[in-house]
C-alpha cells in the first residue's frame, strides 16, 4: 500500500470496493466514536468500564470506574490535550500503556479527532518502538510515567527523540521528565469541550479513514503493519459481538493487551457495540482474575486455552471460586483440547468458544449455539458458505472461505486434503503499510492468503480443521514471535556464525523459543552470552529464547535455506546440545 500524506485522511480502500460493500450493507456509516456517542443519551449514567485492582502496583495510578458520561467527558479532556499538543488529522499516535482506563480513554480520543492509534505491547523495549515509530511515522506518542518497575515514558521519550521526527509525548502519572505533557483522567473543562467541538466542525469521521495500525511478527525481520478503516472492525465486531450472544446487560472482562485482533476485536469493540460493562485485567493474575469475575458478575471472558485446562483440572481453586454469572468463555491462540471443552461445559454449564483470529482479517469462531458438540467445537470452525448449511452467526455470511492446495494452486473443495486458508470479505484488511514488508499478502482473485493450513471435515463437509501453520511464526502465549527477527539480532554477536530460531512445545504457554547455533570457527559461546548480547538490545523479554542449543552447521536444502523441521525434530531428539 502506498505511504500518506502527514495531516491528511488515510483512506484505504478504493472507491469502487467501497461502494460494492455499502451496496451490500456489509459496510455502513458505524464509527467507533459513533457508538460511544450513541450510548450516553439513555445509558449515560450506567458504569462503562472499570480498571483493574491492582493498578496502582501496576503503573501508580488510582483505579477508575467511569459510567458512559464520564468515559465520554475523559475522552474530550484527552482529546483537547492532543490538540492543544499539535496531535493532526490523520496523525500517527503511539500508544504504549497496560489495560486502565486511560488506555480506552486514549483509544477513543486519537479516533474522535480524527487521528490514527498505533498500540504496542507493554513489554516492547527500545528496539521495538523505534522501529514502530520509525516505520510508521508516529508525530506522537503517549504512556505512563511508569510500568512495573520501567520509567516507561522517559524511556520511550528518549528513544523517539533520536528519531526527531515525534512532535510531541504525552504521559499520565507523576514524575514525568521534562519536555513530556501530562494527561490526566477527569470531567472535560468548558474550553475542553469548546476546542474539540471546534474542531469537528471541520472534520467528520469517514468510516473509510485509518483509525489502526496494529502490528504482527511474521517471517520477516521487520514487524508488520497492519492499518485497519472504521469499516473492517465494524464488521468484526459484528461477529465477536453476535457470536456469543453480547447485550447491554453483559459483563466483559478483558486479559489480553489491548493491542491487535484478539482484544480490540474481541472485546473492546463489542462493548462499544453492545453497550455492555468492559473490566480490564492486566498482567494476567489469576487470583485477581477470579476475583474480578465474582466481585463484577462477570458473563463473558477470554482466557487462554492452558489456563482453562489448569482450572478445570484443579477442584480446590474452583471450590473457591464463584463463576456462577460465567455464561461463555472464548479462547484461542492454541489448539482446544477437547476433554476442555466438554468439562466445561459439562461439570460448570459455561460455553467455550474457539477463536481463531489474524490481525489482517482471519475471523473464524466455533461456538456453543452453531456447533453444540464439544468435542467437535474444540477441533472444528464452521465452513462459511457449505452450500445448504446455515449458521447462525449471520455476521459472517457475507465471508468468503476457500482452500488452496499450496503446490498446484487447485481450489480443494472435498475433505482430507490440506490447503492454505484464503479468505475474502468486510473483515478483511487492505494491505501492510509500506516500508514493512514487500510481500504481496493477497492472490489473483484478491483474497487474502493466510498462510493457516485447513482440511475440510464433517457429515456434510460444513467444517474446516485446523492442520497447522504454513509461515514461520512461534506463539508463545498468544504473543507472535519473528524467529527471522531475532535470528538477525543473534548473528550480530562476533562468535556466532550461523543461527535459527525454532519452536517447541509447552504445556503453559503453548510454545515456546530455542535459538539453534553455530558457533564461528575457532569461538566459543555459551547461551548466557547469547541472551545477554540479546538483553543489551533492549528486545522485549518474551522474545528471549528459553533454549540456546548448539550445533556444528545447519541443515538445509538445495536452495540453502535452513530446515527448521529437521532441527526440530532433533531438538526433541536430543541431539543438539546445550551449553
Amino acid at each position: 500500500m502506498t505511504v500518506f500524506a502527514p495531516g491528511q485522511p488515510r483512506s484505504l480502500h478504493p472507491a469502487d470496493k467501497v461502494a460494492r460493500h455499502r451496496e451490500l450493507g456489509w459496510w455502513t456509516d458505524e464509527t467507533v466514536d459513533g457508538l460511544l456517542r450513541g450510548h450516553l443519551a439513555e445509558r449515560g449514567d450506567v458504569l462503562a468500564v472499570l480498571d483493574p485492582p491492582d493498578k496502582q502496583a501496576l503503573c501508580g495510578l488510582e483505579p477508575l470506574r467511569l459510567t458512559w458520561s464520564r468515559l465520554d467527558s475523559a475522552v474530550d479532556r484527552v482529546a483537547a490535550a492532543l490538540l492543544r499538543a499539535g496531535v493532526r488529522v490523520g496523525d500517527v499516535v503511539g500508544l504504549q500503556l497496560p489495560n486502565t482506563v486511560e488506555l480506552v480513554v486514549s483509544y477513543l480520543a486519537v479516533i474522535r479527532i480524527g487521528a490514527i492509534v498505533s498500540p504496542l505491547a507493554v513489554q516492547f523495549r527500545d528496539h521495538e518502538i523505534g522501529t514502530a515509530a520509525r516505520v510508521a511515522g508516529f508525530d506522537a506518542f503517549i504512556s505512563t510515567a511508569r510500568i512495573g518497575d520501567r520509567a516507561a515514558v522517559a524511556d520511550a521519550a528518549a528513544v523517539l527523540a533520536e528519531l526527531g521526527r515525534v512532535r510531541a509525548v504525552l504521559g499520565f502519572g507523576s514524575g514525568l521528565p521534562e519536555g513530556v505533557s501530562s494527561l490526566e483522567l477527569g470531567e472535560a473543562s468548558e474550553a475542553d469541550r469548546v476546542l474539540v467541538a471546534e474542531h469537528l466542525t471541520g472534520y467528520r469521521a469517514d468510516p473509510g479513514h485509518c483509525i489502526t495500525i496494529c502490528w504482527t511478527s511474521g517471517t520477516e525481520s521487520i514487524p508488520k503493519a497492519v492499518p485497519r478503516a472504521h469499516y473492517e472492525w465494524m464488521a468484526i465486531a459484528r461477529v465477536t459481538q453476535e457470536a456469543p450472544g453480547l447485550t447491554e446487560d453483559d459483563v466483559i472482562l478483558n486479559p489480553f493487551p489491548l493491542v491487535n485482533m484478539a482484544s480490540i476485536g474481541g472485546t473492546l469493540l463489542p462493548w462499544l457495540r453492545s453497550g455492555a460493562r468492559l473490566v480490564l485485567h492486566q498482567p494476567f493474575t489469576l487470583p485477581t482474575y477470579l476475583e474480578q469475575i465474582a466481585r463484577e458478575r462477570v458473563t463473558y471472558t477470554l482466557a487462554p486455552p492452558a489456563v482453562l485446562t489448569m482450572l478445570l483440572q484443579n477442584e480446590a481453586i474452583l471450590e473457591r471460586a464463584d463463576l456462577s454469572s460465567v455464561r461463555t468463555i472464548a479462547s484461542g491462540s492454541a489448539p482446544l483440547a477437547p476433554s476442555m471443552v466438554r468439562g466445561w461445559q459439562e461439570r460448570h454449564g459455561i460455553g467455550i468458544i474457539n477463536m481463531f483470529g489474524s490481525n489482517e482479517g482471519v475471523c473464524l469462531l466455533s461456538a456453543p449455539t452453531d456447533v453444540p458438540d464439544p468435542e467437535q467445537r474444540a477441533r472444528f470452525f464452521p465452513r462459511y458458505g457449505t452450500p445448504g448449511v446455515q449458521w447462525s452467526c449471520r455476521a459472517m455470511d457475507p465471508v468468503s472461505l476457500r482452500l488452496v492446495d499450496l503446490e498446484t494452486g487447485e481450489e480443494i473443495t472435498g475433505p482430507g486434503r490440506p490447503g492454505e486458508l484464503r479468505i475474502g470479505g468486510p473483515t478483511v484488511f487492505s494491505g501492510y503499510l509500506a516500508g514493512t514488508t514487500d510481500a504481496d499478502p493477497f492472490d489473483e482473485r484478491g483474497d487474502l492468503c493466510t498462510g493457516d493450513v485447513f482440511e475440510i471435515t464433517g457429515e456434510n463437509d460444513e467444517f474446516l480443521l485446523y492442520v497447522d501453520r504454513a509461515k514461520d511464526l512461534i506463539i508463545r502465549g498468544g504473543m507472535n514471535i519473528a524467529p527471522v527477527e531475532i535470528e538477525n539480532l543473534i548473528i550480530r554477536h562476533p562468535a556466532v556464525a550461523e543461527v535459527a530460531v525454532i519452536g517447541y512445545p509447552d504445556e503453559v504457554l503453548g510454545e515456546k523459543s530455542c535459538a539453534v547455533v553455530v558457533p564461528a570457527p575457532g569461538a566459543e559461546v555459551t547461551g548466557e552470552e547469547i541472551v545477554a548480547h540479546l538483553r543489551e538490545q533492549k528486545i522485549a523479554s518474551y522474545k528471549l529464547p528459553e533454549k540456546v542449543v548448539f550445533a556444528d552447521a545447519l541443515p538445509r536444502n538445495p536452495v540453502g535455506k535452513a530446515l527448521k523441521r529437521v532441527l526440530r525434530d532433533r531438538l526433541r531428539d536430543g541431539a543438539l546440545k546445550e551449553s
